[in-house]
């Protein structure tokens, strides 16, 4: 499998029609064609969080295997949008379990600019902070980015599972981002 260039293909099928059919017959390889459109897409993001290339490329094929169960719990109504967070996510437990938790820095980390930079380079201190941070937010924002972020949910899921409306799930997600980044800079 080639890492860094998205493969040529003479006739493409609709991501939502190899979802379908994919969950209907179980195949894998249906599902390892759609994905195998997005490889470049899933190894980017590995690498951008992982930074290593090795380790960016056992993630792809640990992304694969999350992708077989996932994709029949989830409604995904945008498999590249969906495929990427559940990628990121993917990178941050990684990061979070301390495989490669000495590589990253919690900017990258929260995508965020620059606003955390442990002076002793402690980056497992550096997410106890942001923990702290997390149990300040309001509940409706805390509960709104756990399910986004850790849970891997979207936006119409979390507005199914909270009851709250789509514009302000979205509100409390940027909201709680904001605040987070407010609380981490108190506190560095």
């Amino acid at each position: 499998m080639n890492f860094f260039k998205r493969p040529v293909k003479t006739k493409t099928i609709d991501d939502d029609v190899q979802l379908d059919s994919y969950r209907k017959s179980g195949d894998v390889a249906v599902l390892g064609e759609l994905f195998e459109k997005y490889v470049p897409l899933i190894y980017g993001v590995c690498l951008k969080y992982l930074k290593d290339e090795e380790a960016s490329k056992d993630a792809v094929m640990g992304i694969f295997e999350e992708l077989i169960e996932k994709v029949k719990q989830h409604d995904i109504k945008q498999f590249r949008s969906w495929v990427y967070v559940l990628s990121r996510n993917y990178c941050l437990m990684q990061l979070r379990s301390g495989k490669k938790l000495e590589q990253v820095s919690l900017d990258e980390v929260m995508e965020f600019t620059p606003f955390l930079h442990p002076e002793d380079n402690n980056k497992e201190e550096a997410l106890t902070a942001l923990e702290r941070c997390m149990e300040k937010l309001i509940p409706v924002q805390k509960q709104s980015v756990d399910l986004f972020y850790l849970k891997e949910k979207c936006y119409k899921e979390i507005a199914d599972i909270t009851g709250f409306s789509l514009n302000d799930v979205k509100s409390y997600i940027q909201n709680g981002k904001r605040n987070l980044k407010i609380c981490l800079e108190k506190n560095s």
